[in-house]
């Protein structure tokens, strides 16, 4: 048992000054066979301390839910935190941002009537409570008082860029409270007068977010905490990246001098990210301050330890800055092997079309929310005619594929502000296969529903007359329908592909070996591994590669499955001995 307190001055641990120094590692954004190996990483740079976020939808798809396996297993994380002898910091939000889909909030959540998001309302708090009663018996035990690791835990997060209820965040300190939690409680908003003076309360100790210019910060923090140990709850020593746009990188230098300045000044710090991991499946976020902006399978963060947990030159260089002001290990992690390299022929194939579900007749133009699909595809059909010429939507969220009898016509883009198709001249069945790209995770558009919003007209008339459906991408079932449909030998793998499409293909591997999945040549879509989905790819870049994480493998034959919605310039893929995350900015 221990004591974690707040002094005049400093953090105590037992009543003696102790400056943290965390780094952020998701569990819910690396395999868990791996939790264990980034965190020894983690303590092998001379950090002291685990950070990690809690996702609110990753655990609770559906309400009622609170799912704690596999991946999903926060107290065997914080466990493997306590095993390799460090602390943790929990934020459990209820709402994270986080570039991740909805910033943690269940899109359910915005589907009961009346409800009122991250202030004290009835709806909402209902539900919260419903969260924190799942989710506080995990931490609770695991604080340090009772043995654990746990030393701090936030409440919400940057509050004070989206509003000011006190009352709210009083609330959350009482269900905190109210299931045990009794390590000192925090508030973190950026180093910015407006905002730290409306996203905390003076019972809670505040803490800061920057990621330059660490002395002039701090003294922002201190004219709010004038008490007590100044701390960055998010040094910020990478950036996110979005589809379309260059991928970011920040100097090591620069870097490890503004940690320099902190740690020197007796601030405590958590590093945004220390490991970034990957945005594995559809659980990627979105920005949108004007333009609509998915973000990247990768959330690499050019971070410390990148996306495959590999020791950067960033990671040196902060290690070299911490061994000035604290212990470090004498031992530093191997380098990361090159991953194998081979070329893989996708010879199964069956079209998408033959795949989907049969939409049934609805009322009006449903969203996909008011259809129960919470994140991926949406299938919309209806009837057009040779006169229609066009089809034009009122909004679209993200982006539709339009076929028309099968056939694809066009495409609608939320982000490139495409709305409207031009239709072939004869009547038949048009198809809209609307992709969530991910839901936006910060901002006034939080929480916004997704797939066709109307009114949708032709040339000639309004369209009212729909059917719908959502789509389930089931690995297994899209396995089955590629072993059921006759290899495609007469189609050499070095031809182009026509999408959508299901294509497949077997690979000999190890088990345990990490792997990069490169897509040259094809433009959209998303790619599985022995039925794991690794993320959404697209020609637009900045990202090449997907990662593909040892633990996914096995050794023998594996599989290899993509769904391209457009065209590829061959069927085949390849895997490359290192990672490619794009062209950076200058």
């Amino acid at each position: 048992m221990a004591m974690f307190e707040i002094g005049e001055q400093d953090f105590l641990l037992d009543g003696e000054p102790h400056q943290v120094i965390s780094g952020a590692l998701h569990y819910f954004r690396v395999h868990p066979d791996l939790w264990a190996d980034r965190i020894r990483k983690a303590r092998l740079m001379g950090l002291n301390t685990i950070e990690t976020y809690v996702a609110w939808n990753a655990h609770s798809p559906e309400r009622g839910v609170f799912d704690t396996s596999g991946g999903r297993d926060l107290g065997r994380f914080l466990d493997l935190v306590a095993a390799e002898g460090m602390h943790a910091i929990v934020r459990p939000g209820p709402y994270i941002c986080a570039e991740w889909d909805n910033g943690g909030l269940p899109a359910w959540l915005f589907a009961q009537p009346g409800v009122g998001i991250r202030r004290n309302e009835p709806t909402y708090m209902a539900a919260v409570a419903e969260y924190y009663a799942a989710l506080m018996p995990v931490v609770a035990p695991r604080q340090v008082t009772r043995g654990g690791p746990v030393v701090l835990v936030q409440v919400e997060n940057e509050y004070g860029a989206y509003g000011d209820d006190e009352d709210y965040l009083r609330a959350l300190v009482d269900l905190t409270r109210g299931h045990g939690v009794d390590v000192p409680l925090i508030t973190c908003d950026q180093a910015d007068d407006t905002m730290l003076a409306r996203g905390g309360l003076p019972e809670l100790h505040k803490t800061a977010t920057f990621g330059s210019r660490s002395l002039e910060r701090l003294e922002v923090l201190r004219r709010h905490q004038p008490t007590g140990p100044l701390m960055c709850m998010e040094f910020w020593n990478g950036w996110f990246d979005s589809w379309g746009l260059p991928h970011h990188v920040a100097a090591p230098e620069a870097n490890a001098a503004d940690l320099d300045d902190l740690l020197g000044a007796g601030g405590s710090v958590n590093l945004y990210m220390f490991h970034g991991g990957t945005n594995f499946g559809l659980t990627n976020g979105a920005n949108d301050k004007g333009w609509y902006l998915p973000i990247t399978t990768s959330y690499d963060y050019d971070a410390p330890l990148a996306e495959h947990g590999a020791v950067t030159s960033k990671y040196r260089a902060m290690r070299d800055v911490i061994a000035r002001h604290a212990p470090v290990p004498d031992e530093l992690p191997a380098d990361a092997p090159p991953a194998p390299p081979l070329d893989v022929p996708l010879d199964r194939r069956v079209p998408l079309i033959a795949v989907l579900p049969e939409p049934v007749p609805v009322a009006g133009l449903p969203t996909a929310d008011e259809l129960g699909q919470w994140s991926g595809f949406t299938l919309y059909r209806t009837r057009v005619h040779a006169d229609d010429a066009v089809l034009s939507v009122g909004e679209v969220r993200d982006r539709a594929l339009v076929l028309l009898d099968g056939e694809p016509v066009g495409v609608l883009s939320r982000r490139d502000g495409v709305c409207s198709v031009a239709l072939p001249a004869r009547d038949g069945e048009l198809t809209l296969l609307v992709e969530d790209e991910g839901r936006v995770n910060y901002g006034s558009r939080l929480g916004e529903a997704k797939g066709l919003l109307g009114p949708v007209r032709t040339a000639t008339r309004e369209v009212t007359s729909w059917s719908a459906t959502p789509v389930e991408l089931d690995a297994g079932r899209l396995a089955a329908a590629l072993a059921g449909d006759a290899p495609a030998a007469a189609v050499p793998a070095g031809a182009p592909l026509a999408g959508p499409v299901l294509a497949g293909g077997r690979f000999a591997a190890e088990a345990g070996v990490d792997h990069f999945l490169r897509l040259d040549g094809w433009t959209k879509g998303l790619a599985w591994v022995n039925g794991f989905l690794l993320g959404r790819y697209a020609a637009a870049g900045p990202t090449r590669t997907l990662y593909v994480p040892g633990p996914v493998l096995r050794d023998g034959e594996n599989d290899v499955v993509v769904l391209e919605l457009h065209a590829a310039s061959a069927a085949r893929v390849s895997f490359v001995a290192e990672p490619d995350l794009g062209l950076t900015e200058v």
